[in-house]
């Protein structure tokens, strides 16, 4: 989506998926489980970061006493918020849409009582953001997205918290806390989820060996490659292809 001159409504987005947007000519990386609310005059754009990208969202037109709630709230505007979870969010979306859409007698008044509950839970995911002190001022928050982004974006490298702490300026102890705390995962399951994620796409998606596979999401050992695989998915890597080719037989 591309709005060069802003959109002329309120947008509210939950990003269920990597995405990256623009706004005021910075690049900001958006990680699985975000959100953002972008004002009608704000000029942005974004764009898909996986192969597999989902989102819900609503374009609305609030009144005077919902802006002052919105005001009131503290929620941020046109900046991204990671979550640990948004699928509070997300269901009061499809809810809001079904009774919308429905034939209801009181739809409008049910679609404004869901509204103020979505404000309320977008507001407790900002005050659970807000629990960090130093993310939230928004230093060590973008730092944080972008050392996630790169985790996924290059699953094959050997990643080790030292460099990574060292990358954001942080101690150790302190990159692991606020990470876990971010994002709600830790940095050493995070990378073994960016490697299973990536192998799970390769064996989709293409003819590689096993041992290929495993070479090309950072494991230089396959027998570690298939314990780890059977671990996180419940199968070794060649009853997941196997599974899925036949899947795709069908």
């Amino acid at each position: 989506m591309e709005r060069t001159t802003g959109a002329g409504v309120w947008i509210f987005i939950a990003m269920k998926a990597k995405a990256v947007f623009n706004i005021d000519g910075r690049e900001i990386p958006s990680p699985e489980n975000s959100f953002i609310l972008i004002t009608p005059d704000q000029p942005f754009s974004y764009r898909c970061d996986d192969d597999d990208y989902s989102e819900d969202n609503i374009f609305f037109t609030p009144d005077d006493e919902e802006i002052k709630r919105i005001t009131e709230m503290n929620i941020p505007l046109n900046k991204v918020v990671p979550a640990a979870d948004i699928s509070n969010v997300t269901s009061l979306l499809r809810s809001i849409c079904l009774e919308y859409y429905s034939a209801n007698a009181n739809r409008l008044d049910s679609v404004d009582l869901y509204f103020r509950l979505l404000l309320g839970k977008i507001n407790e995911n900002v005050l659970n953001m807000r629990k960090i002190s130093a993310v939230h001022e928004g230093l060590y928050i973008e730092k944080l997205m972008w050392l996630r982004d790169s985790i996924y974006r290059w699953p094959s490298r050997t990643w080790t918290v030292d460099e990574m702490a060292a990358d954001v300026s942080l101690s150790r102890s302190r990159l692991q806390h606020l990470y876990t705390e971010t994002f709600g995962i830790s940095i050493s399951k995070d990378i073994i989820t960016s490697r299973l994620d990536k192998a799970a796409e390769l064996l989709k998606k293409s003819e590689y060996s096993i041992n290929k596979v495993a070479a090309m999401v950072g494991y230089p050992n396959a027998s570690y490659f298939n314990r780890q695989f059977k671990h996180g998915l419940g199968m070794t890597p060649t009853e997941f292809r196997r599974e899925w080719q036949e899947k795709e037989a069908i």
